[in-house]
């Protein structure tokens, strides 16, 4: 069976992962797909390691387009993602309104589950919208960071307690199970992410995988897209 290389970002896991089975029966391909925050799964690309193609945010897929490190025709957008906040299953969940109401939540939280602050898109934004709300320095001994959102969402699930709560993509806490989406960020403090596929130019396969990002952006896979938080 031909197999295909995918690095993509954690929060395009439950969309793969989803589709891979499809995509093997009808396509008689097998997907290895890793996932991870997204600045990481840039580097591993530029350091070489095999990919047949990649999923990032739309900002870091244009300028691999621009290098090219991706072929540009294969370029398409998968959705847009916003960012949320997660308690374990059967927590309460806190009131997420405004600004005021997120500052509260944080302050109240025994432990915060987040992705990797200085590499994750939503981890990066997290810090941000902290110091923003003037609770950095209050909440960061009760941060736990992970390298990615969908690990933390899984600690968060195996883990966590009442009080405790996470942020990180929407299409990682619905692919979790375990914990449940108390809302997105509020107003200003909100981030929708757009999230891109593209066949790398050393690709071994780039027929195949020009098809699997066909089906991963394509009419075909709308509703699993929609189900799993992005929007279009």
């Amino acid at each position: 069976m031909q197999e295909l290389r995918m690095l993509g970002a954690g929060a395009a896991k439950g969309l793969v992962t989803a589709l891979q089975p499809v995509f093997r029966a009808e396509a008689g391909v097998d997907v290895h797909a890793d996932f991870g925050a997204v600045g990481a799964m840039k580097d591993r690309l530029l350091a070489g390691e095999p990919c047949d193609l990649i999923i990032l945010t739309a900002a870091l897929v244009d300028d691999l387009r621009v290098h090219l490190h991706v072929v540009a025709e294969s370029v398409a957008a998968i959705g847009r993602v916003g960012t949320g906040i997660a308690v374990r299953a059967g927590d309460a969940l806190p009131t997420l309104a405004d600004g005021a109401a997120l500052r509260r939540a944080l302050l109240a939280a025994t432990a915060i589950f987040v992705p990797d602050p200085q590499r994750a898109t939503a981890g990066i934004h997290f810090v941000d919208v902290l110091r923003r709300l003037g609770v950095r320095a209050d909440v960061e001994p009760r941060l736990r960071a992970y390298p990615n959102g969908a690990t933390a969402m899984r600690v968060l699930a195996a883990e966590g307690g009442p009080g405790m709560i996470g942020c990180t993509q929407v299409s990682e806490i619905l692919y979790t199970p375990g914990v449940t989406l108390a809302g997105t960020l509020p107003g200003q403090f909100a981030l929708s992410t757009v999230y891109s596929v593209a066949v790398c130019t050393r690709a071994r396969a780039p027929e195949l995988a020009g098809r699997f990002a066909q089906w991963l952006a394509g009419p075909r896979s709308a509703a699993l897209r929609a189900q799993g938080g992005f929007e279009a």
